[in-house]
């Protein structure tokens, strides 16, 4: 009797370990996205800067979250806002690509596929923009191409990575890898810095802006009185520099308008539809007015508030010219990037200096602050009356359309509303005991600030000494010495309007209509 001895079944070669895959997964996914993004930005360069999908899904990130949270990036970071959103899309980009490069190691179709849903879902990101063309899906698809192509070269390397008995990596396989995940990451670098320089050169916005000359204003701004600057350091300036401009928008990136192309357009329910170039504009004959701006997203005490020597076209007769038919109560002004604002027709037509800007302070409208051409309307928050970067405007009711914040639940009609501001001394100072000067501005446009009073700790409110207000559009600053003594103390502020209404202590967010509240202070005496 013979006994049959079945052969043991070969032991497989150790897998590598599962550290080195999760590695080679880190290293496959995150410069398959980066050569993928890099690639589709240098082509969004070459074709719309606007198409680069990084900025579509941050446009419809904007677009999409509560506004609580707008309100927090607003409030926690500020001018810096757009770059924090920015920072973030590339953080979750790049989280999201790490599983990306782990399924692809697994299996290369599902690498693939995964690749194909990130290129669906910036695909759908471009072309949900109000302006998008087809051509515009085009970064998102040579991206993808080259990202597949990188993928797959990754992949291949990382697979040449055959361990021994030992379940070490062959020193020249893991070699081979290691320089074609460096020549990957180099593209992705490359290619982004190269899109970089290839947008600043064709900025076309830039030298555009750099081309105009404007003539002299038929109506120069009056002279200010000589009493408008409160002399006190630490005040706000009357006239707030350009560059210190509060910018507050949803364009992630600041449009290039090409002055040769851009037209302005007049329709809706008017008797005589028109477009204008910028000469067109330019030729009805410019005025100067000084105009306070301020933004319904500033918290009390906050810096979104500026004044600025405005030259624009008067707006009330180029409508009254296109013909407004009855009936119709709302302008609606749409950017070149889509965004939509719309504006009381009575607001407009009531004589107060609604403008076309097409400079602030002695110079073509900066970039960022609407070149070409910008509207501007007294007394009206900006979201409701100060459209950038406009190309169109169209007369038709509240009923038949609601704009782009008003479809979020900000208020159809936002004037602003009464307030004041301690510039200084600033929070948690630290004074001498004696006398101490606090200072701020105060605006109640389209009323006037009439009278601002300063309370310490719970004394009785005081009166502050005014600067002169030559118009009831611009803000005033303000002045009150105070005798200090030692200790802790809160100061607050609140002003009167030509009304005759003092601003209430009702505290309330900016949500819906504007901020409402005194603005307080506090600050250590020695």
């Amino acid at each position: 009797m013979s006994t049959t001895i079945e052969p043991r079944p070969a032991t497989p070669p150790p897998g590598p370990p599962r550290g080195m895959t999760a590695a080679r997964g880190l290293v496959v996914g995150v410069l398959t996205a980066g050569v993928a993004l890099g690639v589709a930005h240098l082509v969004a360069a070459l074709v719309n800067p606007a198409a680069d999908p990084v900025l579509a899904v941050g446009s419809v990130a904007v677009d999409m979250v509560p506004q609580a949270v707008k309100a927090f990036a607003i409030r926690t970071f500020g001018a810096n806002d757009k770059i924090a959103l920015l920072a973030g899309v590339y953080t979750v980009l790049a989280l999201s690509a790490v599983p990306l490069g782990a399924a692809a190691l697994r299996r290369r179709r599902y690498g693939l596929a995964g690749l194909a849903a990130f290129a669906a879902a910036g695909v759908a990101a471009v072309l949900s923009r109000p302006t998008a063309t087809p051509l515009d899906v085009l970064p998102v698809l040579v991206g993808t191409g080259v990202g597949t192509a990188v993928m797959l070269v990754l992949v291949r390397a990382a697979g040449s990575m055959v361990v021994s008995g030992s379940g070490r990596p062959r020193l020249l396989n893991r070699r081979q890898f290691l320089a074609t995940a460096a020549g990957a990451a180099l593209t992705a670098g490359a290619t982004a810095t190269i899109g970089q320089a290839v947008g600043r050169r064709s900025a076309v916005g830039a030298r555009s802006r750099a081309a105009v000359r404007l003539p002299s204003p038929a109506q120069p701004a009056p002279p200010l009185p000589g009493g408008v600057s409160a002399g006190v350091d630490g005040v706000s300036p009357f006239h707030t520099p350009n560059r210190d401009f509060y910018r507050v928008d949803t364009a992630l990136t600041v449009p290039q308008v090409d002055l040769e192309t851009w037209r302005l357009t007049v329709d809706g329910s008017v008797d005589r539809p028109r477009t204008w170039t910028f000469d067109d504009l330019v030729a009805r004959g410019l005025v100067e007015r000084d105009i306070t701006l301020n933004c319904v997203s500033n918290e009390v005490g906050g810096p979104y508030v500026g004044t600025a020597r405005w030259t624009g076209i008067p707006l009330a007769p180029l409508l009254r010219e296109a013909g407004i038919r009855a009936g119709q109560n709302q302008l609606v002004s749409r950017s070149v990037e889509g965004m939509t604002i719309g504006t009381p027709l009575e607001a407009i037509l009531d004589g107060r200096d609604a403008l076309l800007a097409v400079a602030m302070n002695g110079e073509p409208l900066p970039l960022e602050h609407g070149f070409p051409v910008r509207m501007l309307v007294p007394g009206l928050y900006g979201y409701v009356g100060a459209c950038k970067w406009l190309t169109s405007m169209k007369v038709t009711t509240f009923d038949a359309f609601d704009p782009y914040w008003v479809q979020r639940g900000w208020a159809a009609d936002a004037p602003v509303k009464t307030a004041s501001r301690i510039d200084t001394p600033k929070p948690f100072a630290q004074r001498r005991a004696g006398p101490v000067m606090v200072a701020g501005v105060a605006w109640a446009q389209r009323r006037g600030i009439t009278a601002v009073e300063v309370q310490i700790d719970d004394g009785p409110w005081r009166q502050a000494r005014l600067a002169d207000g030559p118009s009831p559009d611009l803000w005033r600053q303000w002045t009150y010495r105070w005798d200090a003594t030692p200790g802790s103390h809160t100061l607050r502020v609140r002003a009167t309007d030509a009304t005759g209404a003092t601003q209430t202590d009702e505290r309330a967010a900016p949500f819906p209509d504007g901020a409402t509240g005194w603005h307080s202070t506090t600050v250590a005496i020695t």
